[in-house]
């Protein structure tokens, strides 16, 4: 697995230490999968903490929903995430519980953010496992190996969730590589501008 993509200096951004209430965040009681390099189990640590400071690199997904004509489905973050809010996804992310697969993880965060179930597609899949660091300003990190997997709808009826899904928007997924300058007013998350790049490499 290759990090070149990955580990941004702290110099571009150092978090404020104590930005956000640690008795009051709704992730505070949340737990993620502390990994190695290799995505090999370390431990289960508390899901604020790991996104402070200079963070615990942790176990997540990010998931590309396509339809049957090549367009991904963009998802912007709500405005009420912490980390990321407003930036656009392609098209959800997560982080698996101990001991749930990323399919599974993947399956319930589809249900959840875009009331997509699983009888509106039949090949999700994982593609590619990356690992990457990036510090949010003055709020948090991510660093994560993250594995992406792909999905293409056959219905693609939506109900997203307004408390985690702001906007969508279907794109053709080759034109949004090839032509970022088109698409220069939407802000990326860091995960899917990788995952992005990588796939078209």
């Amino acid at each position: 697995m290759s990090t070149e993509d990955a580990m941004s200096s702290k110099d571009e951004a150092t978090p404020a230490e104590g930005s956000s209430d640690a008795e009051t965040h709704k992730n505070a009681r949340k737990n993620v999968v502390a990994v190695d390099e290799n995505d090999e189990e370390q431990d289960v640590v508390n899901r604020l903490d790991a996104h402070m400071g200079d963070g615990i690199r942790h176990r997540a997904f990010t998931a590309l929903v396509f339809d049957g004509e090549g367009r991904i489905l963009l998802g912007q973050r709500a405005p009420g995430k912490r980390l990321w809010d407003t930036y656009w996804d392609g098209t959800v992310a997560s982080h698996p519980d101990q001991g749930q697969s990323q399919k599974e993880a993947t399956r319930l965060r589809l249900e959840d953010e875009l009331g997509v179930t699983p009888d509106q597609y039949d090949d999700l899949r994982v593609t590619d496992k990356f690992e990457y660091k990036r510090y949010y300003p003055n709020e948090g990190v991510e660093w994560e190996v993250c594995t992406v997997l792909k999905v293409t709808l056959d219905d693609t009826s939506l109900d997203p969730d307004p408390e985690e899904i702001g906007g969508i928007l279907w794109a053709d997924y080759e034109h949004l590589y090839e032509n970022p300058r088109f698409y220069r007013q939407l802000r990326w998350c860091p995960w899917f501008e990788i995952a992005m790049r990588r796939d078209f490499s």
